[in-house]
């Protein structure tokens, strides 16, 4: 952790750079700057309409924030009723030594929590700042009574003025000693002069702003008799009638004042719904945000993290060679983002095992693997499993192979999350997905078996999971240290297992999404679909036994009669389709002799 951390907390994406030259003024070397977005939604409208903003503030964020190294690179957007609420996490998670934060206005609510109440539960030093069209050049104001604000009033006076000069307005208490203004003065040469007042505060701050850009104010915890008529706060009378911004600082230990500081979560009542909504505004993203390759590869040397891409394969020889020479010229050779792309190949009989060796990536066959530990079994879920096995990479990503209009993206948007964000461990890729009908190209027909079978299920037994866009999606990426720790389904139903599993094991803020825009393949045909949804309809009732402790598998038939109907033949085939759990990979000794992996 930095020796000195400062949360800056935003509402407004507006003048970002100019709030982040403020927040580098204010920190002492060796600090870090942890930029947090704050973003309000209305009690009566879903979390989830906040995904398109967050996404804005993310992409502000990533032209702006980022280019200082005392920024901290993960930069996060709290979707909320009180987003203020998030931001206090991040202050006690990080043990935070300055909270800076944007105040539209003295009498306005700064991401659902009043100034008032801010004060008294955040645990550290707070800078308010107020107005709009501040500037961090000029002739400041600073007005204090005294006492333990005074440091910190200098210092972001200091910061604010720069090179301009500051004028010390002191309310003076009758009932107190005056500091020495004079000791005040020679420690700080930017006080250029200084303004002793008794009575008539608003007053004299107001004819004093005049020619200052911006006015610093302690903050005080005195409250109004509750019979007194109301009146605005000297902080609101002097921001409604000075005309420049107002900034409110509070140091951490109060003169003479004693209060609990508890800790704020969010409500346990809090509704599944609205936690879902949430998670979708706020851990949805877009592979366009992680299109620089450039500052992905910084991250991840920063982060000292290794990526591997494995490609699924079973016969897929049209598409292969594109797919491999797309992502390898863009992701290795270019910029070396990924360190290895392998085949994992499932036994074709066509050419796609030597188009794969040609274009000089390993190669290896799934049912070759592991065979005298664990055996083989047919299906994309084994292979995948066995990825595990000879890829050496902490974080490993998995591209279909059949795709025909294959992109980078289809990898650095998977990446990206994982990149930008410790605590996600599975990221799912999500696409358009269009569908030729009738010689007709629809824009949106693909995914049958995911709007059919697995989101209704989704929705009607794991909810948490209901704002996943394409559980069945072919494209997702996980940090190794997680996927070694769940099973894998052999075959269709292995998205819907390390969905459920990772959900169960690492909670939901751990599995992120990632728009990869348009994804073409060549559509399956409705019979194989019906055995894929067989298979995954398996795989929901496996985990719901699990879950609630009933027995429902073991009396299921598990074979399937598929109708036949061809020019010469109308029948019913019999099909036995189910897949077999594998243990985690991290539970294989053989495993473990490689990767040197606990469990």
């Amino acid at each position: 952790m930095a020796d000195y951390n400062l949360v800056l907390a935003l509402t407004d994406k507006a003048a970002l750079q100019d709030w982040i030259d403020l927040a580098v003024r204010l920190l002492p070397e060796g600090g870090e700057i942890h930029v947090r977005g704050m973003i309000t939604v209305e009690p009566e409208r879903s979390l989830s309409e906040g995904a398109l903003p967050a996404r804005e503030w993310r992409d502000a964020f990533a032209q702006v924030a980022l280019n200082h190294p005392a920024v901290h690179d993960e930069v996060q957007v709290f979707v909320d009723y009180q987003p203020f609420m998030r931001v206090l996490e991040t202050v006690e998670s990080l043990q935070a030594d300055l909270l800076l934060v944007q105040w539209p206005a003295p009498d306005a609510l700064i991401g659902g929590v009043d100034a008032e109440s801010l004060f008294r539960i955040v645990p550290c030093d707070v800078v308010l700042v107020s107005g709009a069209n501040w500037q961090l050049t000029g002739d400041v104001l600073l007005s204090l009574r005294g006492g333990p604000n005074i440091s910190l009033g200098v210092r972001v006076a200091q910061a604010l003025a720069n090179t301009g000069s500051i004028t010390l307005f002191h309310a003076a208490d009758r009932r107190r000693s005056a500091p020495d203004l004079e000791l005040v003065m020679r420690a700080v040469p930017q006080i250029g002069r200084t303004v002793t007042a008794v009575s008539g505060i608003v007053d004299g701050i107001v004819r004093e702003a005049a020619g200052h850009k911006a006015i610093v104010m302690g903050a005080s915890f005195r409250r109004p008799a509750p019979d007194a008529p109301s009146q605005p706060s000297m902080v609101e009378a002097v921001y409604q009638r000075a005309g420049v911004p107002v900034v409110l600082v509070r140091g951490t230990q109060q003169e003479a004042l004693e209060f609990h500081l508890p800790r704020p979560l969010r409500q346990e009542t809090e509704s599944l719904s609205t936690r879902v909504d949430r998670w979708f505004a706020e851990n949805t993203f877009h592979s366009s945000e992680f299109s620089d390759l450039c500052a992905l590869m910084a991250l991840k040397e920063k982060r000292g993290v290794t990526i591997s891409v494995a490609l699924p394969a079973l016969n897929e020889q049209e598409t292969v060679g594109n797919v491999i020479r797309t992502l390898k010229q863009a992701l290795m050779d270019e910029v070396p983002l990924v360190d290895e792309i392998i085949l994992i190949d499932s036994r074709s009989t066509d050419d796609t095992v030597a188009i794969a060796q040609s274009c000089g990536i390993p190669t290896f066959i799934h049912q070759d693997i592991l065979t005298d530990a664990v055996g083989a079994y047919p299906g994309k879920g084994e292979a995948l499993w066995k990825s595990l096995f000879v890829t050496r990479g902490d974080i490993i990503a998995w591209v279909d192979t059949d795709i025909t209009n294959i992109h980078p993206r289809f990898i650095y948007g998977l990446l990206g999350p994982l990149l930008k964000h410790p605590q996600i461990q599975y990221v799912k890729g999500f696409y358009t997905r269009p569908i030729q009908v009738n010689g007709k190209v629809q824009a949106y027909g693909g995914g049958r078996v995911t709007e059919l079978v697995a989101r209704p299920l989704l929705n009607l037994f794991y909810p948490e999971l209901s704002g996943i866009i394409q559980p069945l999606s072919g494209e997702y990426a996980g940090r190794r240290s997680a996927l070694e720790q769940v099973p894998f389904f052999s075959g269709y139903g292995v998205e819907t297992g390390l969905l459920i599993d990772l959900l169960e094991r690492y909670g939901l803020e751990a599995i992120a999404q990632c728009d990869l825009e348009v994804r073409v393949h060549h559509n399956q045909p409705l019979v194989n679909l019906s055995k894929m949804s067989f298979a995954i309809l398996q795989v929901f009732i496996s985990r719901i036994e699990d879950r609630y402790g009933v027995q429902l598998l073991e009396k299921a038939n598990r074979s399937m009669k598929l109708v036949i109907q061809e020019p010469d033949r109308f029948a019913l085939e019999i099909a036995e389709i189910g897949d077999v759990e594998r243990p985690p990979m991290a539970t294989l000794e053989a495993y473990r002799a490689i990767h040197g992996t606990k469990t």
